[in-house]
């Protein structure tokens, strides 16, 4: 399915099968929230309880996406804007926290950490598929894509945090984990804030084009 016929216009989000699709994946994100980050204090995870609240990030902006569709650019950038602030002040608490954790850290554990990262994985599979499709939008659509796929990267690193606690005997693979995770939050919370501010310069040029 196409975003957009024009190359210069991308999707907005005015689609009655997008907007089904962004319901579905919220509810996802909702329930997996409660159960990894309950999962993540009982196992002691650094890895999950910031895969945790990535889950929580994503039902909260996705709400704030759905509720923004068919709004102007100007609102729709700086709902995208909001988010990737948002995103950023994650990646920053899940960083300061991961390296507050090097020094007070208990091994979690992986039984738990596998577990779980494993339904998270399809949950996020899940979210990724009914997504894919709507990949290239605007910078509110965008974002939407970018985390869903942020998700889906995340769970395959907790998997591989559990394995690595098991074989080691040590927290160090689920710090390592998370640190990457906060990396990924920055990272993506860039190209929303780059995107956004690029489309907010083009429609104040277009509102003023003097």
């Amino acid at each position: 399915m196409s975003a957009s016929c024009d190359h210069d216009v991308k999707f907005d989000g005015v689609s009655d099968d997008y907007i089904r699709r962004l319901w579905l994946v919220i509810a996802i994100n909702a329930l997996m929230f409660f159960i990894e980050m309950s999962a993540g204090r009982l196992a002691q995870s650094q890895a999950l309880q910031a895969d945790a609240l990535d889950f929580l990030g994503d039902a909260l902006t996705y709400g704030l996406s759905l509720a923004v569709i068919g709004s102007s650019l100007a609102v729709r950038t700086n709902a995208a804007l909001f988010k990737g602030i948002s995103l950023l002040a994650v990646g920053t608490w899940v960083f300061g926290s991961t390296v507050y954790r090097v020094f007070y850290a208990d091994i979690p554990s992986a039984q738990i950490m596998g577990w779980v990262g494993f339904l998270a994985l399809i949950a996020n599979l899940a979210s990724v598929l009914l997504l894919v499709s709507y990949k290239d939008g605007d910078a509110n659509v965008r974002s939407v894509w970018l985390c869903s796929r942020n998700d889906a990267i995340g769970n395959v690193a907790v998997m591989l945090a559990a394995l690595g606690v098991w074989g080691t005997a040590s927290g160090w693979p689920d710090l390592i984990v998370a640190a990457i995770m906060a990396g990924l939050f920055l990272s993506s919370a860039w190209q929303i804030i780059k995107q956004a501010l690029s489309e907010r310069r083009m429609n104040d040029q277009y509102q003023n084009p003097h």
